[in-house]
């Protein structure tokens, strides 16, 4: 089985890009992951993993997240080989997200969300007045309402 769920602060902005002949969209970015434990020096110990993303999720990703956001990414592990210029085998080990939560967005967006809203504040103060209070600010009950 080749599951892997992780939540990180992307490292830096999303990289999109489009395969030619197809047009499918791919992003590539890096989350930085805290390990649960601390070294031996009392640090916590961070890793830095390289996500790829296919489709629309790619698009979106390039549109709403940014270096420093929090997202929660699930896919599996994928290591692919090639060969760099000095003929030596190499191995890149990245994770192939299948999906990608957004726990926060970068600030642009946030900017952009808010300044199409301005001048709207939900109001939830009731707009009539109730009847029938007594001094203190209570209903009055009738006993005859009572079922008992």
């Amino acid at each position: 089985m080749n599951h892997v769920v992780l939540v990180g602060r992307l490292t830096r902005d999303p990289e999109l890009r489009y395969i030619a002949g197809s047009g499918t969209p791919v992003a590539n970015f890096a989350i930085a992951v805290d390990r649960e434990f601390s070294g031996k020096d009392g640090k916590k110990e961070t890793d830095f993993i390289d996500i790829q993303v296919w489709g629309k999720s790619a698009e979106n990703c390039a549109n709403y997240i940014g270096k420093g956001s929090l997202v929660a990414v699930q896919g599996s592990i994928r290591i692919d080989s090639y060969q760099n210029q000095a003929g030596e085998t190499r191995r890149a080990t990245r994770v192939n997200a299948n999906r990608v939560q957004f726990l926060d967005t970068k600030n642009k967006s946030e900017s952009s969300y808010k300044g199409n809203h301005q001048g709207f504040e939900p109001n939830f103060e009731p707009s009539f007045e109730p009847k029938g209070l007594d001094p203190q600010g209570f209903q009055a009950i009738d006993d005859d309402d009572i079922p008992f």
